[in-house]
């Protein structure tokens, strides 16, 4: 086998079963795709900016033996595409949860715990603020939940509870996918730059930094699918 290719591989792993299982008559998720993409697009652009300034500065790099050598500006090719597949694989279990399990959730309950996770991220990212990988993952995560908030008109679809339901599954695979990047190692971290926490090889920034993507996938996910609907699933 050529290594070349392990992180492609593992991306590929990673969208058969969705993208398979998008065709489900219940779930059918091809038919929302004209909504998924468009949701996908802005937090990819910031993310790939994001991981070009950490790359340059060494906050990550990349094994250039698992990885096919094509790259855009400094990220192998591989890593621009975790932005768009990882995310077309989230926003999946997402719909999954509401329509499988419709108007089984405590909104208050998940919107307090949103907003106290918010507080703890601020407060901790401000605190290690001279880690690079630690202060903006817990930041602009709280941020993000502040704005959902503040801006509740603009961000009146979305719903706490969906999400974290979601988000609590979709961790199993995520860091499973995290796992095996950081265990061959596919992406080499920096300890220096995060707070050596550990989940096996996994910062455990990661969960915040992939929790901010999903947040943004969802948020306008659902902004771009309720524009085109009478029905919409307030915050409050």
């Amino acid at each position: 086998m050529n290594h070349h290719y392990t992180y492609f591989l593992i991306l590929a792993c990673s969208l058969a079963g969705p993208l398979a299982l998008s065709f489900d008559k219940k779930v059918a998720f091809n038919k929302k795709w004209k909504w998924l993409f468009p949701a996908i697009v802005l937090p990819a652009i910031l993310y790939i900016a994001w991981d070009v300034f950490f790359t340059a500065k060494n906050v990550w790099s990349f094994n250039e033996a698992y990885i096919s050598g094509i790259k855009i500006i400094n990220l192998p090719i591989e890593e621009v595409l975790f932005f768009f597949v990882v995310p077309y694989c989230c926003v999946f279990i997402y719909e999954c949860v509401r329509c499988y399990f419709p108007d089984r959730t405590n909104k208050k309950i998940a919107n307090n715990i949103l907003q106290i996770l918010a507080v703890f991220l601020l407060v901790t990212g401000l605190i290690f603020y001279h880690k690079y990988y630690t202060s903006s993952a817990f930041i602009l995560c709280a941020l993000f939940i502040v704005m959902l908030y503040v801006f509740n008109f603009f961000f009146k679809d979305f719903n706490a509870a969906y999400f974290l339901i979601s988000y609590s599954i979709i961790l199993v695979p995520f860091l499973l996918v995290n796992g095996f990047l950081t265990a061959i190692p596919v992406v080499l971290y920096n300890d220096a730059e995060n707070l050596a926490i550990k989940i096996y090889t996994i910062p455990v920034e990661d969960i915040f930094y992939g929790m901010l993507l999903v947040l943004m996938n969802i948020a306008l996910y659902e902004k771009l699918r309720n524009q085109s609907s009478p029905k919409s699933i307030n915050i409050s």
